[in-house]
This record gives C-alpha cells, structure tokens and sequence, in this order.
C-alpha cells in the first residue's frame, strides 16, 4: 500500500512515468522503499533544497504510522 502511494505521487510529478521503479524492503521493524527515477526527472522527485522528497517523506511517514509501521523512502540516482 504504501509502495503504491510513492509511486502514485512520483509518477504525478516526472515527465517519464514509465520509467519511475519503487521497490519495498521489508524489514522486521522498518521498511524501506526505494524509489528510482529517470536522471532527467531526478530535480522534479527532489525539488528545490529537498523541499519535494521531504513532502513526500513526511505522507510517507503519516500513511506509515497510521499502519502503525515504520516507513523510510530512499531516492536512489
């Protein structure tokens, strides 16, 4: 669920949507879910000084504790 809530928003935002890969590490305690775009839309997923990647972290992190999980998103070049 919540590796389909990254790519919904990452798709939203790059102009190659096909490209956009999410994958989901699932820990005992933690899970980590990796996100790997096209290099050209790398700017759009991080936005300006990481304003993007840490709204996206942050609903990550609010659709995570409501599943009482622990959710980390890794933007990976």
């Amino acid at each position: 669920m919540l590796k389909d809530l990254v790519q919904l928003i990452a798709e939203a935002l790059v102009d190659q949507p096909e490209q956009v890969q999410v994958t989901e590490i699932e820990g005992e305690q933690t899970s980590v879910i990796e996100l790997k775009v096209a290099k050209d839309d790398l700017g759009k997923v991080i936005g300006k000084q990481g304003r993007t990647a840490r709204a996206i972290r942050t609903i990550l992190s609010a659709a995570s504790t409501k599943l009482r999980k622990r959710c980390v998103l890794e933007i990976i070049e």
